[in-house]
C-alpha cells in the first residue's frame, strides 16, 4: 500500500474508533511500529489534531471531522452484495436502515461507479429457501442496547402463551434465519432470550438501566459450563424464546 493511501486509511480508522493502538495499525497495514510513528508525525505536521496517551493509543481531538469518504469500486461492490444478503434476513427494520445507508454511499460515488454498480445490482441474487417469520423490532432493540433503555414487550412463547414484561436488552444474534434478543427479564429476574418474530408489540420506555458487564462470549461460556452435554446446548439454541 502506498503511503498516501495508508495515511488516508489511518485517518478513517482514527475517526471510526475512540482509541487506536499503534500495534493495531502496524498489524493492519503490515508495516513496522516505527513506520506508524512516522505516519502519525506526518499527519500531525499536516495539521491533523491527533492526541496520544502513553500505553493507550492515538485519538482524534474532539471536534475534528474528515471530509466525506470516497469509496473504491470494490468497497461499493461489497456493500451492494451485503445489501442483497441483508434482504434475506427476517427483520424489515434492518433492511430499511441498510438501504438508507446504501443510498448515502451511492450518492458520493462517481457517475462511472454508479453505472457499474447498477449493472452489478442486476447480476447479484440471493435466495432463502426457508420460510421466515417477519420482524420489525431489531433497530429499536439495537438502539436500546446502546442507550441502556428498558423495553416493554408483548411476547408470544412457542406454546402460544402470551406475556407482557419489561426487559433490559443486552445483545442480539442471528441464527436459523431469526434474530434473537438476549435481555435481563425483570419478570423472571434472570437472562432470557426472545425471538424478535414473536415480539408482538414493544414500547420504548423512558427508563434507563445501569450498564452491565456483558459479552456474548461470556454469556455462552457460562451457559456451556452450566450444562454437562453438548446435546443440551444444541437444544438451547433451537428451542429459544420458551421462557
Amino acid at each position: 500500500m502506498k503511503r498516501l493511501h495508508r495515511l488516508t486509511a489511518i485517518l478513517v480508522k482514527l475517526q471510526s474508533k475512540k482509541i487506536v493502538q499503534a500495534a493495531e495499525l502496524a498489524t493492519k497495514f503490515e508495516v513496522s511500529l516505527r513506520t506508524i510513528y512516522r505516519d502519525m508525525q506526518a499527519l500531525t505536521d499536516a495539521g491533523v489534531p491527533i492526541g496520544a496517551e502513553a500505553g493507550t493509543g492515538y485519538y482524534l481531538v474532539d471536534g475534528y471531522s474528515l471530509p466525506p469518504v470516497m469509496f473504491t469500486e470494490k468497497e461499493a461492490n461489497a456493500l451492494l452484495t451485503a445489501s442483497k444478503i441483508i434482504n434475506t434476513n427476517n427483520d424489515q427494520s434492518l433492511i430499511n436502515e441498510y438501504h438508507e445507508a446504501i443510498d448515502k454511499v451511492i450518492a458520493v460515488l462517481k457517475t462511472t461507479q454508479k453505472e457499474k454498480l447498477k449493472v452489478l445490482e442486476q447480476r447479484v441474487f440471493t435466495y432463502n429457501r426457508e420460510k421466515i417469520n417477519p420482524s420489525t423490532s431489531l433497530s429499536v432493540i439495537q438502539q436500546a442496547i446502546t442507550d441502556y433503555r428498558v423495553l416493554e414487550i408483548q411476547y408470544t412463547k412457542a406454546n402460544g402463551e402470551f406475556s407482557k414484561r419489561k426487559v433490559e436488552p443486552l445483545g442480539v444474534y442471528f441464527t436459523n434465519n431469526t434474530w434473537i434478543m438476549i435481555a435481563h427479564c425483570r419478570l423472571r429476574k434472570d437472562y432470557r432470550e426472545f425471538r424478535t418474530d414473536r415480539i408482538q408489540n414493544f414500547i420504548e420506555t423512558q427508563e434507563l438501566f445501569p450498564p452491565k458487564q456483558f459479552s456474548l462470549e461470556d454469556y455462552y461460556k457460562r451457559y456451556a459450563e452450566a450444562h454437562e452435554s453438548s446435546d443440551i446446548f444444541t437444544k438451547k439454541t433451537t428451542d429459544i424464546g420458551l421462557s
